[in-house]
């Protein structure tokens, strides 16, 4: 199994991006996603998810309204899409799969991340 975030990059304070992660060996849409982020000297935190299930999203309190999280239109992939970015956004986003709500320590898999820097 292998996953690969993609789509970070340097954008600008209330500027958009949209990540991607996509995912070879097994099937996303009979997965839980998580999308989670790494800033420099902090602690691994969970961003968003997309349950297999039922399709339920969750988020993180300071993603609320600003990301949405979503079955991407290429097959097996799950996109981010971060809108009116802060500098505290700043990170390394990483996709895992497991189960929505669980810690990173838990997750079955991951990708190699992809850096989002969000400054003018």
């Amino acid at each position: 199994v292998q996953l690969q975030a993609s789509g970070g990059g340097l954008v600008q304070p209330g500027g958009s991006l949209r990540l991607s992660c996509k995912a070879s060996g097994l099937n996303l849409d009979y997965r839980a996603v998580a999308w989670f982020r790494q800033a420099p000297g902090k602690e691994r935190e969970g961003v968003s998810c997309i349950n297999n299930s039922d399709g339920r999203t969750s988020y993180e309190d300071s993603a609320k309204g600003r990301f949405t999280i979503s079955r991407g239109k290429d097959k097996n992939t799950v996109d981010l899409h971060m809108t009116n970015l802060r500098s505290d956004d700043t990170a390394v986003y990483y996709c895992a799969i497991g189960v929505c709500g669980s810690s990173w320590r838990n997750m079955d898999y991951w990708g190699k991340g992809t850096l989002v820097t969000v400054s003018s």
